[in-house]
């Protein structure tokens, strides 16, 4: 039986820092955003013509690094001074500085003091910041629900980074897409997710990632998703990149929630042999168009068995990026893609 250890102190030196090399979301930047392309507002001193400010995404971000950087805040100036920001639909915030000293909060402030005039906002993503630029626990996050506060309209809100992320109880009637991808989501993170007011979310994705990045959050934490009175209108689920894959599993097949979904996703986590079992024993997805399990720690055998049920079942089903455990100190270590 494989085993997972929640120490970091106790773990072997692999745990620390690895990223397999099939994980590509965090290394490069969002492409797009609510359909649009995006585009990086140009750097003090550029003179690169803008489009229209319906037409693309957004991106504002700083390099620290430069010989001569300039602020984010300087940086947002300039874009609400040149950008006709009521036809702004997607903003995209990219590294606003040395964001593993500084936290979010300023970031969001500046956001939300625009709020009056940002009118057309429907898509926010809070910290495009890639693997080269900061490790993703590096982030420093904070209180990010002012956001849906002030954009009542806000239908698409990603959070990468889950280091003082905050998300008390909330609600929101126009949000349909909300993304938290991290190395860890502290559970308070997940029970207000789980407790706030979505009647109209229908894409929900949480990277939940390990306790040695403040990942602790359980099955338990996540009752009230899985009870499905919350999000009446849910039809993705994703509660990936988590070391309780097991147990995830071992929950859903018997969640209420499942009854309402199209897609499932448990990827990226430390899906063993164990929590397969109780896919293998169950029918209760054979109304799934998707199952994503890819990245995981299945036998061989497990796997054809998973997919000759699902294929039973009519269920697309990705089992690609078959993962072995570390040996290290007499057990199996398993890990999850994305973490420090």
């Amino acid at each position: 039986i494989n085993e997972f250890s929640t120490a970091a102190c106790d773990q072997p030196p692999r745990a620390r820092g690895t990223r397999p090399k099939e994980i590509v979301m965090i290394q490069a930047h969002l492409d797009t955003l609510h359909g649009l392309p995006a585009f990086d507002f140009p750097a003090a001193g550029e003179a690169e013509p803008l489009p229209a400010a319906d037409a693309v995404a957004w991106r504002i971000s700083v390099e620290p690094y430069d010989d001569h950087p300039e602020e984010f805040s300087d940086a947002w100036a300039r874009f609400v001074e040149t950008v006709d920001l009521s036809a702004v639909k997607a903003l995209i915030i990219g590294q606003w500085g040395e964001s593993y000293e500084v936290d979010s909060s300023s970031i969001v402030e500046l956001v939300v003091e625009q709020r009056h005039r940002l009118t057309a906002l429907r898509a926010v993503f809070l910290a495009d910041i890639t693997q080269e630029q900061q490790e993703i626990s590096w982030i420093q996050q904070s209180d990010v629900t002012p956001v849906l506060g002030a954009f009542p309209e806000l239908v698409e809100f990603g959070i990468r980074g889950g280091t003082e992320l905050k998300f008390p109880e909330t609600s929101h009637a126009s949000l349909r897409r909300l993304t938290i991808e991290a190395g860890g989501v502290p559970a308070e993170v997940v029970r207000g997710v789980a407790s706030s007011d979505f009647p109209s979310l229908e894409f929900l994705d949480l990277w939940l990632g390990t306790s040695n990045y403040g990942g602790d959050a359980t099955v338990e934490d996540l009752a009230l998703i899985l009870g499905g009175a919350q999000l009446p209108s849910l039809r993705h689920l994703g509660l990936r990149n988590s070391e309780v894959e097991d147990s995830i599993a071992a929950a859903i097949v018997d969640a209420p929630i499942l009854r309402q979904l199209t897609t499932l996703d448990l990827s990226m986590g430390t899906l063993s042999d164990e929590g397969a079992r109780a896919l293998l024993g169950s029918r209760s997805f054979s109304h799934l168009e998707f199952l994503d399990l890819h990245y995981h720690f299945l036998s061989d055998a497990t796997v054809a068995e998973l997919a000759r049920h699902c294929a039973e079942l009519g269920v697309r089903v990705d089992l690609a990026e078959q993962t072995t455990p570390d040996a290290y100190d007499g057990e199996a270590w398993r890990y999850v893609a994305v973490s420090e």
